[in-house]
């Protein structure tokens, strides 16, 4: 049985598959424009970083690269763990069992907080958005990284696997919470098929999988996002 943080809302693709979701990881945005795009909106060189979701800690390293201090927040204590071991050298990380609703850390103690793929779906999601507010200080920016469900053959597979997702509420809801977001053109790029072809049946039901599949030609995939951000 997994362990977790009470509260916490199950992921089905890291959760039950992390060396799979490693693979996906280690594919996604080569090109670093994610990072490139919010930093562009504010820095985080010498900035106290917190990573909501952070599962087995595939981007602190690059996070601490520039950040005076990195803390990743993470449900799932097997992923805490490896979070843990992965940034073991890193004098300046630190991995923490929690929720994206019940954050441990002291208001006012974080600069920038980004969450890519955890949480922060839209509705619903406002128990997570006060504790943002309660944590940023004053002058911090927070970024939410997600799937761009209205675009590209990525968006449409991921609405056929999630009928219930509704992409115009979902857009709603982050405009009346005051937030801006921008299109964020990513891609994920392979070195092996049989890695691609994991990733999608981790990705989506085994029927919109096996299509995708049959669908995408070769190691890349465009991978639609949707860069959302406030300012505090």
């Amino acid at each position: 049985m997994p362990r977790y943080a009470k509260g916490a809302i199950p992921s089905p693709n890291i959760w039950n598959t992390p060396r799979t979701y490693e693979l996906e990881n280690r594919a996604v945005d080569p090109e670093g424009r994610a990072e490139a795009a919010m930093a562009a909106i504010r820095p985080w060189s010498g900035a106290t970083v917190l990573d909501i979701g952070c599962g087995t800690g595939y981007h602190l390293p690059s996070l601490a690269a520039t950040a005076a201090r990195v803390v990743g927040v993470e449900p799932h204590e097997d992923l805490v763990g490896l979070a843990v071991r992965r940034c073991r050298s890193l004098p300046n990380v630190e991995v923490r069992a929690g929720t994206a609703q019940a954050l441990p850390l002291p208001d006012a103690s974080v600069d920038v907080a980004v969450a890519r793929w955890a949480y922060f779906f839209g509705p619903g999601c406002e128990p997570g958005l006060a504790e943002l507010s309660r944590v940023l200080r004053r002058g911090g920016a927070a970024f939410v990284i997600d799937v761009d469900a209205g675009r590209g053959a990525f968006g449409r597979w991921f609405s056929r696997s999630i009928p219930s997702y509704s992409a115009r509420s979902v857009e709603e809801f982050w405009s009346r919470q005051g937030w801006q977001a921008a299109e964020l053109d990513l891609n994920m790029r392979f070195e092996r098929r049989a890695d691609l072809e994991a990733v999608l049946r981790i990705e989506f039901t085994p029927a919109v999988a096996e299509q995708a599949i049959a669908e995408t030609a070769g190691l890349e995939i465009a991978y639609p996002n949707v860069l959302r951000w406030k300012l505090f």
